[in-house]
């Protein structure tokens, strides 16, 4: 039986990539931290390192929202439950508010996971070198469908004397002004091939966020923000008690350092709930795999810049080398499958040795392999998956299907027996639940 119950919610979206979403939301994270004002974060779409900037802030991670995925229903269930506690929940778009699945429809878009939850958006908009220009735009965004949901705009790298100039103008269109943010270096944080830089690779990140909320406060009607915010319709909430983790009766090691760090937090929830362990390892300074494990999961990353380091590491590629030849589980995903290969080329150019359990070579290419959601296949049934990489295998494997939605365009990847799946797709366990839940219940057998 379902009740429905108030969750005060934002949603920061924009025109496109590079924006200035993450920092933004980073800063308004901090900013009502500094307001005693209990947060979560969420994140549109399949994307890690943001919600790893989220949780910088916040100090508890933040969850994906990806309506690929997840059904409508799964997708309101998931916001209710994690957002539960909060007295306000901020969603931080990706790409531009309408960019969905390949490249020509909303579904999966910012804007379709605004109408399942029914958040209210405020529209992040470049102001660097435009200044009239912006209202066609803004005009657009509005009117490009019956209902876009967008209340708010925001007016970023501009001017205070340029907002007050153009404030009015966007009023006209029936949609509030927000706030600007001045064009300065403190709101723009790095990027590399996958996307920003690492949280923990920035010396004075703490401070720089601290600065950034405080300009937030100068230049941004917070109060406004809010309000908008305890607008938001009331959502459906399932008052029975939400699922909890089964009592632990595997134990499933997850590589986790600065090399292997993309993780979904909702797949490694739901291996909780199915009675798994999660123990933290790491391939970069462990000298061997925790004791009594009956699985793996090496999941993506940048083993690619460590490749040294990890090649250098005898003691644990000894000991990984041993538990799979003792019949240990391999669950290796796009970062975690490079690490599998026999050489893999590291980002200085040079090739280095790994494990030797996928007998090829991992190598850089010139530009983006592959980009995108894809369902994957055998006969053992479908999951969902997304794919986002720069380096390729002389071994992809062949024992799954990959479809691309939309297009249909298929092709061979996976490396998958009884005791390994491994390959370049970003797995997303409750697309399948099944599937998954059949993985746990082998682990289990091999313990029995």
């Amino acid at each position: 039986m379902k009740e429905f119950k108030s969750y005060p919610r934002i949603m920061l979206a924009a025109v496109s990539s590079g924006s200035g979403k993450t920092t933004i939301t980073c800063g308004l994270l901090q900013a009502m931290i500094n307001r005693r004002i209990k947060c979560v974060s969420f994140k549109c779409g399949p994307d890690y390192i943001d919600p790893m900037f989220h949780k910088y802030v916040l100090g508890v991670p933040g969850a994906n929202l990806d309506s690929y995925f997840l059904t409508k229903e799964q997708i309101r269930d998931h916001f209710t439950d994690t957002a539960a506690d909060a007295d306000l929940s901020v969603i931080e778009g990706v790409m531009g508010y309408y960019d969905g699945l390949a490249g020509t429809s909303v579904s999966a878009s910012s804007y379709d996971i605004a109408g399942i939850t029914d958040t209210p958006v405020i529209l992040i908009v470049n102001g660097k070198g435009a200044s009239l220009s912006l209202i066609p735009v803004i005009k657009g965004f509005l009117e490009y469908v019956p209902d876009s949901r967008i209340k708010g705009v925001i007016l970023n790298r501009t001017t205070k004397e340029m907002a007050a100039r153009l404030t009015p103008l966007i009023e006209k269109l029936g949609v509030s002004v927000i706030g600007y943010i001045r064009n300065n270096e403190e709101m723009n944080l790095d990027s590399r091939h996958l996307g920003l830089v690492m949280p923990q690779e920035y010396e004075d990140l703490r401070d720089r966020i601290d600065r950034i909320a405080k300009e937030l406060e100068e230049t941004l009607d917070l109060d406004m923000l809010l309000k908008t915010a305890s607008e938001a319709p009331p959502l459906p909430k399932d008052n029975t008690s939400g699922k909890r983790a089964a009592m632990a009766e595997v134990k499933i090691g997850v590589a986790r350092d600065e090399a292997f760090c993309f993780y979904y937090q909702e797949n490694l929830k739901l291996l909780q709930e199915l009675g798994a362990e999660l123990i933290e390892f790491s391939p970069l300074r462990d000298h061997a795999l925790p004791n009594g494990l009956d699985a793996v999961l090496l999941g993506g990353g940048y083993p690619e810049l460590y490749a040294k380091q990890l090649s250098e590491n005898q003691g644990m590629l000894e000991s990984m080398r041993a538990s799979v030849e003792n019949g240990i589980f391999l669950l290796a995903e796009c970062g975690g499958f490079l690490y599998l290969h026999d050489t893999l080329e590291g980002s200085d150019g040079a090739c280095y040795p790994m494990l030797g359990i996928i007998h090829g070579d991992a190598y850089r290419t010139k530009r983006l392999s592959r980009f995108g959601y894809i369902e994957l296949s055998d006969n053992t049934g479908r999951i969902k998956a997304h794919e986002f990489h720069y380096w390729d295998s002389t071994s992809p494997g062949d024992g799954m299907t990959a479809v691309k939605p939309l297009n249909g365009r298929t092709w061979h990847c996976i490396h998958k027996g009884e005791h390994m799946i491994a390959g370049f797709p970003h797995l997303y366990y409750s697309s399948n639940r099944e599937m998954v839940k059949k993985w746990i219940d082998q682990l289990r057998k091999g313990t029995s």
